[in-house]
């Protein structure tokens, strides 16, 4: 089949090269020339495990190629996926600009029947305000159908979250349309939720804004045993032996962040309060995931007292693992809390280094994960690269003015650190 996706970002770019990699013909568009040379000169602008090769495969193959032109990709495609950046405003609304600047494009170029699919993350009705967009601009009063099809993509693990997802959900009122959806999707052998256009857009702000409501559970469970002198790993375990609950995003840290969470939570709750209903407990997940940032912070300040002038070695900067993403990253936001309190962060990350020295100067980015013990007053383990737990601990304590460790990830063993001499704070233990 062949399918255009509007936006060229991490969600189209990753939708695009997998639906390419099972077999169809797959145009990207972006308004941004630069960004089209760069891909079609074989350069990803940011990292995913596999994307690159993936990409690089479907290009040479021929079913997948960059354009700059939505009027192309309505000539040429049945079904039109919208996946352009949905940026927060300042008060946590989804700035939906470039939706609807799209939809007009789209409109202004409509001769024929086409699918127009929202898989950029936005609010409930958007759907709607598309549809009603298409036919207000639209010059030929074309057929067309609007479909939600949110997606459910981890960074650093998208290909195999597109390749073999938990569920499909497609929100229609169209069988024309579901049934074009379910041919798009059969290659790729997985249940597929059918429902109405508002239930489906719906169902990624209610998925997103959960995880994210079951990771401040846990850190406010991790106070409380950090207060009651009790193991958050033991308790999220038994927590996790129970089916109803499961052990996914039990895992204590020093907070949420990334391009998801924050912003998605954020619009869930300007979006309740639109419909007049009071999200408190979705606010209250978002103070306490700010809380726990704090709480980490004053455990460090706690130890080095002040911070000015000491020497923090900083292990990760990406918002998580297997990712070059510093958007909303808590360990960006320790960093820049550290420099404004005087300190000098010493800081290395495999993949987010670039794009770390763009957005805080002042950092000293090391060569290696090692390096960062160089006569720092304390280490902090921010991001959970699992390379992490493999340095060379010990050459890195002989570096360091004393050994201290504070790990918001428990990625680190609290036993093998106690033995090789460290004091190592982790996280609810």
């Amino acid at each position: 089949m062949k399918i255009a996706i509007i936006g060229s970002g991490y969600v189209g770019l990753t939708t695009g090269a997998c639906f390419a990699e099972v077999g169809h013909d797959v145009l990207c568009v972006d308004s941004d020339q630069a960004k089209v040379k760069s891909l079609r000169g074989g350069n990803v602008p940011f990292y995913e495990p596999g994307l690159e090769a993936m990409i690089s495969r479907n290009v040479a193959s021929g079913r997948l190629r960059f354009g700059e032109s939505v009027a192309e990709a309505v000539e040429s495609c049945l079904a039109l996926f919208i996946a352009v950046p949905t940026p927060p405003h300042a008060d946590g609304s989804v700035d939906l600009h470039y939706v609807e600047k799209v939809a007009r494009e789209i409109a202004g170029t409509l001769q024929e029947y086409r699918v127009v699919v929202d898989k950029s993350t936005v609010p409930v009705r958007t759907g709607e305000k598309v549809a009603q967009t298409i036919e207000r601009y639209s010059k030929q009063r074309a057929e067309f159908d609007v479909v939600s099809n949110p997606e459910f993509l981890r960074e650093g693990s998208a290909i195999a979250d597109l390749m073999n997802p938990d569920r499909i959900v497609i929100g229609a009122s169209s069988e024309r349309a579901i049934e074009i959806m379910k041919k798009i999707y059969e290659p790729f052998r997985t249940p597929m939720l059918i429902t109405d256009l508002n239930s489906a857009e719906l169902i990624k702000h209610a998925s997103n804004s959960f995880l994210a409501l079951k990771i401040s559970y846990i850190n406010m469970i991790a106070q409380i045993c950090e207060a009651s002198k009790a193991d958050v790993l033991l308790v999220a375990e038994g927590m996790g032996l129970d089916r109803r609950i499961g052990r996914s995003f039990l895992q204590a840290g020093v907070g949420w962040g990334g391009s998801c969470f924050p912003k998605d939570v954020s619009a869930f709750i300007r979006i309740a309060e639109e419909l007049g209903c009071d999200f408190r407990l979705l606010r209250e997940a978002a103070s306490i995931n700010e809380q726990q940032r704090e709480h980490f912070l004053k455990k460090i300040r706690g130890e080095l007292w002040l911070l000015r002038d000491k020497t923090i070695g900083l292990l990760g900067l990406a918002f998580k693992n297997n990712t070059d993403d510093i958007r909303q990253s808590v360990a960006m936001s320790l960093a820049e809390s550290f420099l404004q309190e005087g300190a000098v962060v010493r800081a290395f990350d495999p993949k987010a280094m670039a794009k770390a020295e763009q957005a805080l100067p002042k950092l000293h980015l090391c060569a290696s994960g090692e390096e960062v013990a160089h006569g720092a007053d304390c280490v902090v383990v921010a991001t959970e690269w699992e390379e992490f737990r493999d340095l060379d601990w010990l050459a890195m304590k002989k570096r360091m003015v004393s050994p201290l460790v504070f790990d918001g990830r428990n990625l680190l063993d609290r036993g093998r650190m106690a033995a090789w001499g460290f004091s190592y704070w982790g996280i609810g233990r």
